[in-house]
């Protein structure tokens, strides 16, 4: 059973800068929906009531510095959307739940655990909507989660996470560090480019599996989620099996344990959804621009600098020849994201009339937008943000990840707890190629069985 306990609108504790703010061409191809993300903290002698109240006061204040947050968006036509700062608040809900901590095993993103973060009816005219949406949960067994749903219009997870740590410090009665910057006007397209200068495949419709005229069929096919745990060996098994045969390409720096576990990760699904040998596939990979833009964007940028980027091949190559150039392929990828290639990708969405076709993707339930499922993929790493550490004042967490993958084929990487080297891989795919993929993910590395990831408590 759950009961609500409390609702509140958290507005800056101070007054904040007003009026309208544009947003960069990276936020105008963002869904409009908002990223779930969830905390698990372990029994502690905390109530409810005492927990909110913190919560309450330091986002109060957290608000003021991260002002966007308590904004509201509007659209203005072409699809894209404008910020008005207006401090309308955030939403706060504090719930009692009978479950225990247990009750939600390897934190697997299930129905469950989104549940625990609040929902948003997206019927709703966009200027009605909180673009932070905070639940607490205290659960039977004295631990707590916190789940969050951020705009994805607004922030991607470099800058959400900041965000988080420095609420977090306020609450634990801490200076927050220097503030974030805002201005996002240095993440439009460059006036001197009038159209983009390189082809862009990260937003054109992905290949389709042979044979078929849409992904239609793919889409209604019923999928699960799975979490997978990666220990420090053997990642770096697949660091050392993708390296092997990179000396007989022109690679000279060793593949990343991101390269690695990406083109292992690509591989396993091939094999998993049985594709035919020339069946086209992709590999999109978002990466972060900050240190790629050219100078480097401001420390603390606060909004969309990640891009996707494409891998390309076909199934038969990628299964059959040795996980490097799988790897390989990846790296290509990652590498074609320079200063230049970011900015014609700005160029692009400036040019285009109407970017709601940007604004949707598939997710369950929902039959429009992209499709990235079967024969493709979508990877998001994790793996070099700062995930851990949201101590409101009542110790560390146990657990963060996703609070729900939305589609076949989209995956998850991020740091074990304790960074002790460990990955984690969150995942969507069809009901029917899951036992297959958990299979071929595992006997390339060693028949280890996957190992438990929820501490006992």
């Amino acid at each position: 059973m759950v009961k609500l306990m409390a609702t509140y609108t958290v507005r800056p504790a101070k007054e904040t800068p007003g009026g309208y703010r544009c947003l960069s061409d990276s936020d105008q191809v963002r869904a409009v929906t908002h990223t779930p993300l969830i905390y698990f903290y372990p029994p502690v002698n905390v109530s409810l009531e005492s927990a909110t109240e913190i919560l309450r006061h330091s986002l109060s204040e957290a608000l003021v510095i991260f002002y966007p947050l308590a904004g509201r968006l509007h659209w203005i036509g072409g699809g894209r959307l404008e910020l008005e700062c207006n401090a309308l608040g955030a939403l706060l809900i504090a719930v009692e739940s009978d479950a225990k901590i247990d009750d939600f095993g390897d934190f697997r993103p299930t129905q469950e655990i989104r549940a625990l973060i609040p929902s948003v009816d997206y019927n709703k005219p966009i200027h009605e909507l909180p673009l932070l949406l905070v639940q607490v949960t205290k659960f039977s067994c004295g631990g707590m989660s916190l789940g969050l749903g951020i705009s994805h219009t607004i922030a991607d997870g470099l800058s959400a996470l900041p965000f988080i740590h420095e609420w977090a410090k306020i609450a634990r009665g801490e200076q927050p560090n220097s503030p974030p910057f805002l201005d996002r006007s240095i993440l439009l397209a460059p006036e001197h480019l009038t159209a983009p200068v390189f082809d862009h495949p990260e937003y054109s419709p992905q290949p389709l599996l042979i044979g078929k005229q849409d992904h239609m069929e793919e889409r209604k096919r019923e999928s699960a989620t799975l979490m997978l745990k990666l220990s420090k060996d053997q990642v770096e098994k697949l660091k050392d099996i993708a390296n092997k045969d990179r000396s007989a390409s022109n690679n000279k720096r060793p593949y990343t344990r991101y390269e690695a576990v990406a083109g292992h990760i690509w591989r396993s699904a091939c094999k998993a959804r049985q594709h035919e040998s020339q069946q086209p596939t992709t590999l999109s990979i978002i990466i972060d621009a900050r240190n790629r833009m050219e100078p480097p964007l401001p420390p603390r940028y606060f909004g969309n600098a990640t891009f996707r980027v494409t891998a390309e091949s076909t199934s038969g190559e990628l299964v059959s020849k040795p996980l490097g150039y799988a790897s390989g392929k990846a790296r290509q990828a990652i590498e074609k994201g320079t200063h230049e290639y970011l900015q014609s990708s700005l160029v692009y969405v400036k040019c285009q009339e109407d970017v709601t076709q940007f604004r949707n993707f598939h997710t369950v339930g929902y039959a429009k937008g992209a499709f990235y499922g079967n024969p493709n993929l979508e990877i998001t790493s994790w793996a070099g943000l700062p995930i851990y550490g949201a101590d409101f004042g009542w110790g560390q967490e146990i657990y963060m990840g996703p609070g729900a993958v939305g589609y076949d084929g989209k995956f998850y990487v991020f740091p074990g707890q304790g960074l002790d080297g460990s990955f984690l891989v969150a995942l969507r795919l069809q009901v029917r190629h899951i036992n297959a993929f958990q299979k071929f993910f595992y006997e390339d590395i060693c028949s280890q069985k996957p190992l438990s990831i929820n501490p006992s408590l």
